[in-house]
């Protein structure tokens, strides 16, 4: 250690202050009298939440869904919030729980390891040090930016910068814009830009599956009731979810089902777009499901305006004064946006993870991520994952998955705290995922005819969504199952 160094001993390590890693913290105040500390890289809590702030930034899940079950909010403005109100609430959800003062800011972990002699975790971050018998990893998989690997991309002269880290020092008006993408973010993003740009310039690699935005206000009224009968807010959140999980029998392959929705989303399509060049450019070639479907009213009549010009193919390469499409045609700009996603099925904190031995988490993921149960890895003593593999969903709410998740680890640390040392059971790890590829077979994810972010491309595994139901989720993953760990006893925490 160097001089420079300060240790901080504590129950528990959390990495990250998202929607998870905030939602353990609270269980922690209000469950147990651990002591805990939360490691966030960035300057408040929020993840992804705090970090997307392009413009048309808002949620895919209604409002009243995608929150606490144990914290709701009966001032929600509208059916989808938009970034800012969903970053108050998870704001004021922290502050309210007091779970604030355990929160360390602007604290990049760079390296963490498990200490076989002593039997914990040792977490740096800077000259910092953090030491603690269990940690929970609560970094998500949509929280680190990923660029395109393009010729050219370093020579660009103008401005440059991914819709993740908005650079919002950058005037848009007037200016000649490219925009590289056409998923969740870009096609928020494309409206707004399309309404100040000069010139915008959207490069598709392949199309989207788009359906309405179904988005009514919610009224002083409405919010006086839900803050008077809060039961009502429960009620609208079952609802929502169940009209959710129907969604979800889409993405097993039903036929009939797949049909429905097809008709649904192209019908959209062409009451927005003329029969045409631009109509066919914008109709997907794949399985519905296979990619996550969008939800915009103003995405495709942006394409109809005289300054948007859409590219099919991707991008060829970057110039320093522009941008070349897959066809060869060159557009010069001023600006360019990478709305290219995240490093899903590759986390960067598996590269500085370690746990016995000195084997990395990404070395035991060398197949793909995966975890007992989504949330335990074998080699890992004590170490929970909170939405990392095979809990994202495309159909609906994440905060529900990792409410499941919290049940199960809360009943991990109780044992922790006692003394436990708990690792799965390598063969437990490798029964259960044998059990998700099984389930896994036959979704149009592995079989919809299209590349995403949802599996792994080194393996072709499913590695990121849970793939069934949400609701068999916490009926799979939120009960602690004793008989699949190696359990070793060192004396209870201090």
């Amino acid at each position: 250690m160097s001089e420079t160094e300060t240790i901080t001993r504590t129950d528990v390590i959390i990495v990250g202050a998202g929607f998870a890693g905030v939602g353990i913290a609270v269980q922690l105040e209000r469950q147990t009298e651990q002591s805990y500390v939360v490691l966030e890289r960035g300057h408040t809590v929020g993840g992804a939440w705090r970090d997307n702030t392009y413009p048309g930034a808002e949620c895919d899940v209604p409002s009243h869904l995608y929150s606490y079950s144990f914290s709701l909010n009966p001032g929600w403005t509208k059916m989808h919030a938009k970034q800012p109100e969903i970053l108050r609430y998870i704001e004021d959800v922290a502050a309210t729980e007091n779970v604030l003062p355990n929160i360390r800011f602007n604290m990049n972990v760079d390296d963490i390891r498990w200490d076989e002699d002593r039997k914990l975790w040792v977490a740096k971050a800077g000259d910092a040090v953090f030491e603690a018998r269990s940690i929970i990893m609560a970094v998500g998989y949509l929280s680190d930016a990923k660029f395109p690997e393009i010729p050219g991309l370093d020579s660009f002269t103008g401005k440059l910068f991914h819709s993740a880290e908005w650079d919002h020092s950058v005037d848009l008006a007037g200016k000649r814009v490219a925009l590289i993408g056409s998923g969740a973010s870009a096609i928020q993003i494309v409206p707004e830009v399309g309404k100040v740009a000069e010139k915008l310039v959207v490069l598709q690699r392949s199309a989207a599956y788009v359906t309405p935005r179904h988005d009514p206000h919610y009224t002083e009224a409405q919010k006086r009731m839900f803050e008077r009968r809060p039961e009502l807010m429960e009620r609208i959140r079952e609802d929502l979810f169940w009209a959710n999980e129907e969604r979800y029998a889409q993405r097993r392959g039903t036929q009939t089902l797949i049909e429905t929705a097809t008709k649904a989303a192209l019908g959209n399509l062409e009451s927005q777009i003329p029969a045409g060049e631009l109509r066919d450019k914008l109709t997907p070639d794949y399985t519905i499901g296979c990619k996550r479907i969008l939800k915009s009213s103003e995405y495709y009549p942006t394409f109809l305006r005289d300054n948007v010009v859409l590219e099919m193919g991707g991008v060829k390469a970057i110039t320093p004064t522009g941008i070349v499409a897959a066809d060869g045609t060159e557009h010069e700009v001023d600006v360019i946006i990478s709305a290219t996603g995240f490093e899903a099925t590759d986390i960067p904190m598996a590269y500085r993870t370690f746990g016995r031995d000195g084997l990395s988490l990404h070395d035991r993921w060398d197949r793909g991520m995966e975890a007992y149960k989504t949330t335990a890895v074998s080699g890992f003593p004590n170490l929970w994952f909170l939405k990392g593999p095979n809990t994202g969903l495309g159909h609906n709410s994440a905060i529900y998955i990792a409410e499941a998740q919290l049940d199960y680890v809360m009943e991990a640390l109780k044992r922790t705290h006692q003394g436990e040392i708990l690792e799965v059971r390598a063969e437990e790890q490798e029964r259960f995922m044998a059990e998700l590829e099984a389930l896994s077979a036959g979704t149009v994810w592995l079989s919809g005819g299209c590349s995403s972010w949802y599996v792994d491309p080194r393996s072709g595994r499913l590695t990121t969504l849970w793939p069934d139901f949400s609701f068999t989720f916490r009926e799979v993953n939120s009960e602690f199952v004793e008989e699949a760990y190696e359990i070793e006893k060192v004396g209870a925490s201090a």
